[in-house]
């Protein structure tokens, strides 16, 4: 009996932990299987696509690799942009470790020009209903196409009829890269060509006929329904999305990219450059009052920043700087308004031609063309004025400061003595007579002594 008492402990002890052992393996099993994995990341793409475009889609990719993101969904509404953005844009796709989706929405967003091809480079491309994709010749070329484009032959005969060797080539160019980019992704070769170089554009469905695009979805969820089990090339691996019931992780533009969006738009980036060089130039004018030289160095190290940017046209940039420095020249020489005109004609000029670009977003607005220039006549009126006025005002320094000063006589023999003159004792010469306590005025300077003559009665 004593034998027995002394097991059954133990053998409680052993039901006891194997009741916890199978609850641990709950524990850490059920939520395993109930875990989802990281979220799919959503991006936002609205406006025309530029600088900050590209930097935002960049972070925001490198952001899903480390997170090992299953797919990125990019929101897109354009109605095109910059070349060179564009093409960095493709490139940061297409290095991508992380499946990439695009998906022109809401309804009545559209993918034209340079969305185009952003829709083509994509792994997997998405429209939804009442979107259209398409128009994407060189604006430099057809312009923004009509909306009688799509039916009125001459016009479309137009729009893709090269007006000059160049326009030629860069419609050449734009074609095969997006021919290069259809067969990179298995979609329409020959509606890629024809929508650049005849501006051709769809709606949703018939993209999704037209084998333009992948998929036609009412909304992300939807979108990330269809694509599960699509077999897509990422970093020459073939894999197969697994994306039904993924969470959503909605990444919005930060502060850095609304401020690169602000000042990379050209009408902000040549009025910092404008504002930076007329704060450097009151300050040389006017030195050690420091604001205007702090503030003009930030204003023109951004501008300079921004305008590096975008595509910038040298020679606007070469005509801006000459105005400047005719506007300086102004200053020094008297050509009685000539050089400050000349100035002010070749900052318009400049401006006017400053960004090589047809995109009507990226091009500088005659109202800025317009306060630039009024400005730098402002600038030039107030220059004049202050030459003018140095012209007219008495000097107060210096050799011609001394002449026409009164003094005393301190003492005086043989033509020489010593006068007192701003509280200071001088050598001084005359040809008269004079007396100590004299009064006396000075007629000349030569080196450090001064030439006087009598000084008249008053009244006389």
């Amino acid at each position: 009996m004593p034998r027995a008492s002394h097991i059954r402990p133990w053998r409680h002890f052993g039901h006891w932990l194997a009741i916890l052992l199978v609850a641990l393996v709950v524990t850490i099993c059920v939520p395993a299987a109930g875990q989802r994995g990281p979220p799919a990341i959503v991006l936002h793409l609205d406006g025309a696509i530029g600088p900050a475009s590209a930097d935002y889609l960049s972070r925001a990719l490198d952001r899903a690799a480390k997170r090992s993101a299953p797919l990125v969904v990019v929101r897109l509404d354009t109605p095109g942009g910059l070349d060179t953005s564009m093409r960095a844009m493709i490139r940061d796709i297409l290095a991508s470790p992380v499946p990439v989706a695009t998906y022109v929405s809401p309804s009545g967003a559209r993918a034209a020009s340079a969305g185009t091809f952003l829709l083509y480079a994509s792994h997997v491309a998405a429209m939804a209903p009442g979107t259209n994709v398409g128009a994407a010749t060189p604006v430099q070329i057809g312009g923004v196409p009509g909306p009688d484009q799509g039916t009125d032959k001459d016009a479309r005969d137009k729009a893709s009829t090269p007006r000059n060797p160049m326009d030629a080539k860069a419609v050449n160019d734009a074609a095969a890269y997006i021919r290069a980019l259809a067969e990179l992704r298995g979609r329409n070769v020959d509606w890629a060509e024809k929508a650049v170089r005849e501006a051709a554009s769809l709606s949703a469905s018939a993209a999704l006929r037209e084998d333009v695009i992948d998929i036609e979805a009412k909304s992300v969820a939807d979108l990330l329904a269809q694509a599960h089990g699509r077999i897509v090339t990422v970093g020459g691996n073939r894999i197969t999305l697994a994306t039904r019931g993924l969470g959503v992780e909605e990444v919005r533009p930060g502060w850095r990219t609304e401020l690169l969006s602000a000042i990379t738009n050209p009408n902000v980036a040549l009025i910092l450059m404008m504002v930076g060089i007329y704060g450097l130039i009151f300050e040389f004018m006017s030195p050690g009052f420091f604001a205007p030289g702090t503030i003009g160095a930030i204003c023109l190290l951004t501008g300079l920043y921004a305008l590096a940017a975008l595509p910038v046209n040298f020679a606007g940039l070469a005509l801006i700087a000459l105005g400047i420095g005719l506007l300086v020249a102004e200053m020094y020489v008297a050509s009685f308004g000539t050089l400050g005109l000349g100035g002010v004609v070749a900052l318009m000029l400049g401006a006017t031609i400053l960004v090589d670009t047809d995109v009507p977003e990226f091009r500088v607005s005659w109202s800025s063309i317009a306060g630039i220039t009024v400005a730098s006549v402002v600038f030039m009126l107030l220059v004049a004025r202050l030459a003018l006025a140095s012209r007219r005002a008495r000097i107060v320094s210096g050799r011609e400061d001394m002449v026409g000063v009164r003094g005393v006589v301190e003492d005086w023999g043989d033509r020489q003595g010593h006068v007192f003159v701003r509280g200071e004792r001088w050598n001084a010469a005359g040809a008269a007579p004079l007396g100590k306590g004299q009064d006396v005025r000075v007629t000349a300077l030569e080196g450090l002594t001064l030439h006087v003559e009598p000084e008249p009665p008053h009244g006389g």
